[in-house]
């Protein structure tokens, strides 16, 4: 099995990048790869009302993504 690459694609200066609320709460989505020909996407409650207990969420949560896979860093213009 290959190991995993982490593509981060993200608006600069987008502090609520893969973040959404949802009747007042925060979610993150964000998309992976498993292989060259499948990708899941993936949904998932941030279980807080607060974007900046959100934003806090988040990037531990990309930031445990990133210890376990090369980054590769997509910027959308």
């Amino acid at each position: 099995m290959n190991k995993p690459i982490l593509s981060l694609r993200s608006l600069p200066g987008n502090a609520n990048h893969h973040l959404w609320n949802n009747n007042g709460t925060w979610f993150m989505h964000y998309t992976i790869y498993p292989d060259a020909l499948t990708k899941q996407r993936v949904r998932a409650s941030l279980g807080t009302k607060s974007v900046n207990e959100a934003r806090r969420r988040r990037d531990a949560i990309l930031a445990d993504f990133k210890r376990v896979a090369p980054v590769i860093r997509l910027l959308d213009s």
